[in-house]
């Protein structure tokens, strides 16, 4: 039974990665992203690039700002093709304060006009 367990969690370390949500408006569909930087051919300068993925979240554990971990697996719709393992660290406040504060700067921005 040792060995089981052992492929059991080797397969669901295999080829994850860490990403932050950013949209949670579909049922047990989330938008992740994935930033990376890489080096310009020509100019050699480091640009920062991103990868977007479609996550199924079954139980609907991450909201918006949460950093999540994600693993590939079989294609459960046209564009989903990861699935949620874990949320990392919980950022849904952080991010829904910052939204607030958006939105109350716009609206004070077009009240002084």
């Amino acid at each position: 039974m040792p060995q089981t367990t052992k492929t059991e969690t080797s397969q669901a370390t295999k080829g994850t990665k860490v990403g932050v949500v950013e949209s949670d408006k579909r049922t047990r569909t989330r938008t992740v992203v994935l930033g990376y930087f890489s080096k310009h051919a020509k100019y050699g300068k480091y640009v920062r690039q991103r990868t977007v993925l479609q996550v199924h979240d079954e139980a609907g554990e991450s909201h918006t700002g949460d950093v999540v971990e994600v693993a590939p697996c079989r294609p459960v719709s046209k564009s989903k093709s990861w699935k949620l393992v874990r949320v990392v660290e919980k950022r849904a406040d952080v991010a829904a304060a910052l939204a607030s504060a958006k939105t109350v700067a716009a609206v004070e921005a077009v009240t002084k006009k």
